[in-house]
């Protein structure tokens, strides 16, 4: 792995993002819950009967206390995406207290019907030891499963896994096959990871001008370690023409994020600066104050 884009400026890169992501795991189930409640609008679509609409729309308005009461009766009774529903607020503690083992529970029995959210949580689960002893083969094959049926959050679990060596034996070519098929459903983690991959020749060849590609629609989205990706790579004009404001620029917008590079980019953005005009300073912190997500 040659480490001459942005690893070479981060000592043990690959470590570093790797712990990041580990850290950031209960954070991002924001991200999860949010295309869970997108998802609830199709599952309460008016050709649906009266019990699982109205568990819904509670569910869309934050009423979890009765949310939660509207799909227990239906979990009960074997509906899958209910018993994941279920799941999930036991899980993040909405309308209940958070309990992992009633969590784990309900999500096995939306798995063990092929809902494929469900078995993307239960991988997620047995991975890090929540609710269940931890067993990472066992994480990574109910990943495979939800990443088999299209699930990008486990298409994009099931990458690391293979750059971890988490319950198989680790593989970057493999890593960067579940990385691109997540990262074209928009996951910015993948297309963070799938980025680094063609900066680090990780399971593919070294191609900057790809990284910049995937780290840009990341970054895009707002995920603040492809920022401070971007940014390094068009202050070192890697795979971009060198460019000290659009460096400066996504220095900024990373370091208003969290992730374990927010100090990295806070000293790049002096760094930067350093070598600047106050001008093009300026610039630069105007286009940072009217960034927004795409």
């Amino acid at each position: 792995m040659r480490n001459d884009g942005v690893a070479d400026s981060i000592p043990a890169a690959g470590t570093r993002y790797r712990q990041d992501w580990a850290g950031n795991r209960r954070r991002r189930h924001g991200l999860v819950r949010i295309i869970v409640a997108a998802a609830l609008l199709a599952f309460a679509a008016p050709a649906i009967s009266g019990p699982r609409e109205d568990a819904a729309s509670a569910y869309q308005r934050g009423d979890y206390a009765t949310a939660f009461n509207e799909f227990r009766p239906l979990a009960d009774k074997g509906d899958a995406h209910a018993q994941f529903m279920l799941g999930l607020m036991y899980h993040d503690g909405q309308g209940i207290s958070p309990d992992e083992n009633a969590a784990f529970a309900w999500f096995l029995k939306a798995a063990e019907q092929g809902n494929a959210d469900a078995e993307n949580y239960i991988g997620y689960m047995y991975t890090n030891g929540q609710g269940v002893p931890k067993d990472k083969v066992a994480g990574f094959n109910w990943l495979r499963k939800a990443a088999a049926q299209g699930n990008a959050t486990a298409q994009y679990r099931l990458g690391i896994a293979y750059v971890d060596g988490k319950g198989i034996a680790q593989d970057d070519a493999r890593a960067v096959t579940w990385f691109r098929k997540a990262a074209e459903q928009g996951n910015s983690d993948a297309q963070f990871w799938l980025g680094l991959s063609y900066d680090q020749a990780a399971g593919v060849p070294q191609d900057y001008a790809a990284a910049v590609l995937w780290y840009r629609k990341s970054a895009d989205q707002g995920n603040g370690m492809a920022q401070y990706a971007i940014g390094l790579m068009y202050y070192k004009g890697h795979g971009v023409p060198q460019d000290l404001v659009q460096a400066h620029h996504w220095f900024t917008l990373s370091a208003a994020r969290e992730s374990d590079l927010r100090a990295d980019a806070a000293e790049m953005r002096i760094k930067v600066a350093s070598e600047m005009t106050p001008a093009q300073v300026a610039t630069a912190q105007k286009l940072a104050r009217e960034w927004t997500p795409k």
